[in-house]
């Protein structure tokens, strides 16, 4: 998405979008951008993010992404810069976590999930991630009860979310990057074939039932469900083949049932 470019082309700016002083004349803004947006346009940079875009052909297929499974460097100063941001607003209550706000960008894009205290914040309601680094985002999402509205628009190596963030029932309101996403039908990625368990991805209770896996190994499966505004390609991590079945099916025009990836864009496959 040539965003940068397309605003840089715009006169007067986006933001600034006037009518000419003409009686009886409206010109129809066309374009308007939140302020949180236009701040966030400010601070990022485009330098860095994962390699699975590049990997389209020239007719416009995509070649087999590897699924995101590197570890977060937890002596990194954004990391733990990301964590006391989040310690902090867990116990102030804040209900706007943006952590592009308060963490120097440089720092910022060295996180590549977010810590699992993230389920502290009850109070959250809204969670700005545009731009983000971000390769995946934990499990503990699902704990956000408050969560209304989730925005990882341009995050473009966040190409899946956990199947825990169904249990955020108050989140109506996403917005992402569709073409960055694993099974688009027309532009996004193929889903990475699940061959086995990582374990920087698994959770610690099942993706359904939310119960300890024991010992269980815990069972990854793809499906794509609606998640705010969109259709999003989910992870879960299941413990039996009941809980794999309960799995709802996935909307019109998507694979239909929980499978293990392997295929093309809009390709079906067989569950495994």
């Amino acid at each position: 998405m040539k965003l940068f470019s397309w605003f840089s082309r715009q006169k007067p700016p986006f933001s600034e979008v006037k009518p000419p002083e003409t009686a009886n004349v409206v010109v129809p803004q066309t374009f308007s951008v939140d302020t949180p947006t236009r701040e966030a346009l400010g601070r990022i940079t485009r330098r860095d993010h994962c390699g699975c875009l590049e990997r389209r052909t020239k007719v416009g297929k995509s070649g087999m992404p590897d699924l995101h499974v590197e570890e977060q460097d937890m002596s990194l100063v954004g990391w733990n810069k990301t964590v006391a941001l989040i310690d902090s607003a867990a116990a102030e209550g804040n209900d706007v976590l943006t952590p592009s706000e308060h963490i120097p960008w440089e720092e910022w894009m060295t996180s590549i999930t977010l810590p699992k205290e993230i389920g502290t914040l009850k109070r959250v309601k809204i969670l700005r991630l545009y731009g983000s680094h971000l390769r995946r985002l934990p499990p503990e999402i699902g704990q956000m009860s408050a969560l209304k509205e989730l925005d990882v628009y341009t995050s473009y190596g966040l190409h899946w979310l956990p199947y825990e963030v169904l249990r955020c029932s108050n989140l109506r309101s996403s917005r992402m990057s569709t073409r960055a996403l694993y099974g688009n039908r027309r532009t996004g990625l193929p889903f990475p074939r699940l061959r086995e368990v990582s374990a920087s991805l698994a959770p610690a209770t099942c993706s359904v039932c939310n119960q300890p896996f024991g010992e269980r190994a815990p069972r990854p499966y793809w499906t794509t469900q609606r998640v705010g505004t969109d259709f999003v390609p989910l992870l879960a991590h299941t413990c039996s083949d009941d809980c794999t079945a309960s799995i709802p099916d996935a909307p019109p025009g998507y694979f239909p049932r929980p499978h293990k990836g392997g295929g093309g864009v809009g390709m079906p496959v067989s569950l495994r």
